[in-house]
């Protein structure tokens, strides 16, 4: 896809990518399979972090530059972690000319303020986070993800423009909800990945060894993402809840009293599906969450 270009300039901009972990890693190569040239990849002096800035420069056709001499780029990406990003901006600000740059962060829970101190200096900055989990050895396309946008107006053009030749989906956010959003994208990957992990330990209490159970609980993992997808939540909720099976429901909780803490999560989405998702028998289920909390209390 060809890439967009912003009203401020009349080709592509060159981009320097600071920071080559998952999540630099997986923006560079978007960006360059988009068509932009990813002109510069910036780390810092360790060892290990030049060597990983190494091999992405590789693959991406750029030139590996520590953090400290200016950039020379007219789009710079912060992709290090939330709290070095306004340390990072603030040793960047120090050097070189910043009117006529922009600067983005990728930080989910920090709005572009902590851009603030290259403001001043003349940059237009924007927060562009994408709602997709980045993980070592994975670098997932791009196309199809979501990301989120707020900052100055001309940086948050250029954000929409670039998100969209590297097939993504931009949508504003208020600076004031950035947490609360990241929260939601908790919610949506490592928290369920948590909570497989905690049916695990469930599947262990019914004599099935961890890898196994993962194998096992896989189909029924993927249906349900399916069904979600294609049905909503309502049509995609099935079990004793929805069928207002109270007793079943006791039993579920007397099973887990092993393990009280795992009982204490059970208990949390059972309460939440009694009130958000479709039940039969709504009271009766309630009574028998609320005496099985009282007897984790005791």
């Amino acid at each position: 896809m060809l890439p967009s270009m912003s009203p401020r300039r009349s080709r592509p901009p060159e981009i320097a990518i600071v920071g080559a972990g998952n999540l630099g890693s997986a923006i560079a190569v978007s960006l360059k399979n988009a068509g932009y040239r990813v002109a510069e990849i910036a780390t810092r002096a360790r060892l290990s972090s030049r060597r990983r800035a190494q091999k992405l420069a590789k693959r991406v056709g750029a030139k590996v530059v520590e953090i400290g001499p200016p950039l020379r780029a007219d789009m710079i990406w912060l992709c290090v972690p939330d709290r070095a990003i306004r340390r990072c901006a603030e040793s960047l600000a120090a050097r070189g000319e910043w009117i006529g740059k922009t600067v983005f962060h990728s930080s989910g829970a920090l709005g572009s303020r902590e851009l603030r101190v290259l403001q001043k200096r003349g940059a237009v900055v924007a927060s562009v986070h994408p709602l997709m989990t980045f993980v070592a050895g994975v670098v997932p396309d791009l196309a199809g993800v979501p990301f989120a946008v707020e900052g100055d107006l001309p940086a948050v053009r250029e954000a929409r423009g670039i998100v969209h030749a590297m097939g993504g989906d931009a949508f504003a956010i208020q600076e004031k909800h950035k947490a609360v959003y990241h929260a939601w994208g908790a919610l949506a990957s490592p928290l369920l990945l948590s909570l497989w992990v905690t049916a695990e330990r469930v599947a262990e209490l019914a004599g099935v060894q961890r890898a196994d159970a993962r194998k096992r609980m896989l189909p029924i993992i993927r249906q349900t993402l399916a069904n979600y997808a294609e049905r909503g939540p309502d049509h995609a909720f099935s079990g004793p809840i929805i069928r207002g099976d109270a007793a079943t429901l006791q039993k579920h909780l007397r099973a887990l009293g092993r393990l009280p803490d795992v009982r204490d999560v059970y208990l949390a989405l059972a309460r939440s599906a009694v009130r958000r998702l479709p039940a039969k028998n709504r009271g009766a289920l309630r009574r028998n969450l609320n005496r099985g909390a009282r007897i984790r209390e005791r």
